[in-house]
């Protein structure tokens, strides 16, 4: 009986290994993938769909995203982009300070996710709180630093400014562009693309049309923080288009 309990025990164990590595060989594969191809659908854009929102979304690519947009994006989301490996340390912070060049720039606040683990976690994974958000911290770190190491950070920033959600059930720059301003968004004025990013924290709550009072207070600060950036040459070898 103690045999047939260890026999099983071990086809168990076998087929929970065999399970982990064909999920762990197929997502290593897919992340490679969107490396030159933007994800087809995203767990994100499934659930708007689901809750009425519709679908609202027109990938563009790296040159028709204005470098205002990559700026703004940095300014109000991940000021350390450039130069962290995906997640914002404590020693990332100390090793800043410690550059006089880099004194003027902030990491985010508040404890927000950096923009490769929102990138990681809007294409890859789920959104939500609670329990599913510690359940999905394990995932993200694998997926945040395999992007980081296979993709590079222009590529991160322009598949962000792709999938992330910009208002409801409105996806990427592009469409976020042509819902409220009605043009392109390689057309957008700085002021505008400070207005789009500062929906991101909450882009159900926070309208950009018409203005919400924080969209409005976050549009200032940030136009203030791209000012403050101008001049960093980590972050305009980011920004800058080719």
């Amino acid at each position: 009986m103690a045999r047939k309990n260890a026999s099983t025990g071990r086809k168990i164990l076998k087929y929970i290994f065999r399970i982990i590595l064909i999920l762990f060989i197929s997502s290593s594969l897919y992340v490679v993938i969107c490396r030159w191809l933007m994800p087809p659908i995203t767990m994100t854009q499934i659930g708007a769909l689901t809750d009425g929102y519709g679908l609202k979304r027109d990938y563009v690519s790296w040159n028709q995203i204005p470098r205002s947009v990559k700026l703004a994006a940095i300014a109000s989301e991940d000021q350390l982009f450039p130069e962290h490996g995906g997640f914002d340390w404590k020693s990332i912070d100390k090793s800043m300070n410690a550059n006089p060049k880099r004194k003027k720039r902030v990491p985010a606040g508040g404890g927000a996710s950096t923009i490769s683990q929102q990138t990681a976690k809007n294409v890859f994974l789920w959104q939500g709180s609670g329990v599913t958000r510690y359940i999905r911290k394990v995932p993200e770190f694998y997926f945040t630093k395999l992007i980081e190491w296979t993709w590079g950070k222009r590529r991160i920033m322009e598949v962000y400014l792709n999938v992330i959600e910009m208002g409801p059930g409105i996806f990427g720059i592009e469409a976020a562009s042509k819902a409220y301003f009605n043009k392109h968004a390689k057309d957008l004025t700085p002021t505008e693309a400070a207005m789009i990013i500062a929906c991101l924290p909450n882009p159900k709550k926070y309208t950009v049309r018409p203005e919400s009072r924080m969209v409005q207070f976050r549009t200032s600060h940030i136009l203030g923080q791209m000012g403050n950036l101008e001049g960093d040459d980590d972050v305009e070898d980011v920004v800058r288009t080719p």
